[in-house]
């Protein structure tokens, strides 16, 4: 049986190992590292065997992930893995995205639940991009399936749901919004943040949105619904979103951010419209 992570992760047994005993827990939760050099390897060898979750992004991008592969799906076709083996060599995207496409090739929707079910982080990240991957689902179909993996409690995995669908979503734009709308409602503050995060014209590791950039108003039903969210996830997504058009379109942003701010707004809202300018010039 495979060893779990101890989240009791032993202090510094020798004067150099001072900094990785900051992965021991605090607060109840395992500290994690964040630079590389201070990854304890007996976390990151866990890690890359499935057996617990990255406590920082440092840690998800360490993951060995040809090895953790090996761990989860040791009967998986030599050929997949031959494939799988060169994925390993690219950018964390596009390794993420080649792997899930591996999986969905190989094990179809049943490989889907077994990742999504799955303790490790990136395993369920795979889960992510199988459904990306996967053919012929309408727009609906594919939010309704990564709706569970945008909820999910670790942060990587909420990262790695927006960024598979994302393209998807952006070749059938007015109709993404339109499903999206019911998103900005949820109960969930992370449902609600995916709405946003999903299509900001730049993003992070991703393609930008050339037609958000260039027309940012078509997701202003989106951030509109969100522009008094309480929770400061959801508004330094919105935020970063302004950000964002900001770079192309700075006069839209502030006509926006300036009838948001009519009359007696929201404490959220002036922080969305302050963090959402951050980059313009008076």
């Amino acid at each position: 049986m495979n060893r779990k992570i101890d989240r009791r992760t032993a202090t510094a047994r020798e004067p150099g190992r001072a900094a990785r005993s900051r992965q021991a827990v605090a607060g109840g939760r395992r500290v994690g590292a964040s630079r590389g050099s201070d990854i304890d390897p007996e976390v990151l060898d866990a890690l890359s065997r499935g057996d617990g979750e990255s406590a920082t992004l440092t840690e998800a991008l360490a993951v060995d992930q040809y090895r953790l592969l090996q761990t989860v799906f040791p009967a998986l076709p030599a050929e997949v893995m031959r494939e799988a083996a060169t994925a390993s060599g690219l950018g964390i995207l596009k390794r993420m995205t080649a792997i899930g496409a591996l999986l969905w090739q190989a094990l179809g929707e049943k490989g889907i639940a077994l990742c999504q079910g799955h303790p490790a982080d990136t395993v369920r990240g795979w889960a992510c991009f199988m459904i990306g991957a996967r053919p012929g689902l309408e727009v609906a179909q594919r939010l309704d399936a990564i709706r569970p993996l945008a909820d999910d409690a670790h942060f990587g995995v909420r990262e790695w749901a927006w960024m598979a669908v994302r393209p998807h979503l952006l070749a059938s734009l007015d109709q993404a919004i339109e499903l999206l709308l019911p998103w900005t409602a949820a109960p969930s503050e992370r449902v609600r943040r995916f709405a946003s995060e999903v299509l900001r014209p730049r993003g992070v590791w991703c393609t930008h949105a050339t037609v958000l950039k260039q027309q940012p108003q078509r997701a202003l039903p989106l951030l509109a619904a969100l522009r008094a969210d309480p929770a400061s996830y959801v508004q330094d997504s919105v935020a970063n979103w302004l950000n964002d058009a900001a770079k192309d379109n700075p006069d839209w942003v502030r006509q926006v951010c300036a009838e948001w701010l009519q009359g007696d707004p929201d404490d959220a809202t002036r922080r969305i419209c302050q963090r959402g300018m951050r980059s313009l010039k008076a």
